[in-house]
């Protein structure tokens, strides 16, 4: 089942490479009309996601963030076919590059970002400019989806760390010494064990504390890192200054975990507000932490 799903990716990666790169556009905007205007897939959930991040959204706001919200998402499918053949010449011309200056010189360390704009493209381009990635993700649970999207995702020079794999802490360690950057995707719900009590955007939810534990443990700065798409196509990547954690006092660990990441859910709020229309709003983000 691997193989063949390996031989599907990399036929859909060479079909995808033929096609222009407007092709990309055009297919967001029809499965952006399919989704939210033809079936209205997840609208509830979306509308009372954004009612609680942004109160008093207008309506007719709360659709056009829902349509640009899933234009990314579909446009992230077909960019995901681009990675085995994107060219410099593409990215010089079509991705910006932000903060540059805030990237750690020759150390490892961890990068905090959330779902949005154009991740996987970006990773592509961030590890071949700018410095290799390991993304930490979970796998999928169908064995021919999981191949198909992993195995396009590695034709760069980024690497996947399985979210729970037992080996995951070594994989991440092992990561550092070499240099590399480690990212965490911090923006969706986790319960326990994996997770802890934290709020976002004033409400109490679940997250992740993985990057809180390492970060304490190795001392590696942890920067925030995002993606979105201006009006003119163009793939932005930022890279914001390292987040404060050392006057966090660690005699409680579990409080100590729990005040960072609350400071790491802050920080992922702040890019939100600025690209409201990018963020995954489809995401049940905000189940009750059991």
């Amino acid at each position: 089942m691997r193989s063949f799903a390996r031989l599907v990716s990399n036929a859909y990666a060479f079909i995808v490479s033929l096609l222009p790169w407007a092709f990309n556009d055009y297919f967001a905007r029809f499965f952006a009309w399919l989704w939210v205007d033809a079936l209205q897939i997840r609208k509830k959930v979306v509308y009372a996601n954004i009612d609680i991040a942004f109160p008093g959204t207008p309506e007719e706001t709360k659709k056009k963030w829902m349509r640009k919200s899933i234009y990314v998402l579909g446009r992230g499918a077909v960019d995901l076919g681009r990675v085995p053949y994107v060219t410099d010449e593409w990215a010089n011309e079509n991705v910006i590059f932000h903060g540059l200056e805030n990237v750690p010189k020759d150390q490892g360390f961890f990068f905090l970002t959330l779902h949005l704009g154009g991740a996987d493209l970006a990773a592509a381009v961030t590890s071949e400019k700018v410095v290799p990635l390991s993304l930490i993700s979970k796998r999928f649970t169908n064995t021919f989806v999981d191949e198909f999207w992993f195995y396009l995702r590695t034709k760069s020079k980024t690497q996947i760390i399985d979210a729970h794999s037992k080996n995951n802490a070594f994989e991440i360690l092992k990561a550092l010494r070499l240099k590399r950057a480690v990212i965490f995707v911090l923006d969706q719900f986790m319960g326990k064990p994996y997770g802890i009590e934290t709020e976002f955007f004033g409400k109490k939810t679940g997250t992740a504390y993985g990057l809180a534990l390492f970060a304490l443990k190795t001392k590696a700065p942890v920067l925030p890192l995002y993606t979105y798409w201006d009006d003119n196509k163009r793939l932005h990547v930022g890279m914001g200054k390292p987040i404060l954690i050392d006057d966090v006092d660690t005699s409680d660990k579990l409080e100590a975990q729990r005040i960072i990441t609350n400071r790491f859910n802050a920080t992922l709020e702040n890019i939100i507000r600025q690209y409201p229309d990018q963020w995954m709003w489809v995401h049940r983000r905000w189940k009750d932490f059991e």
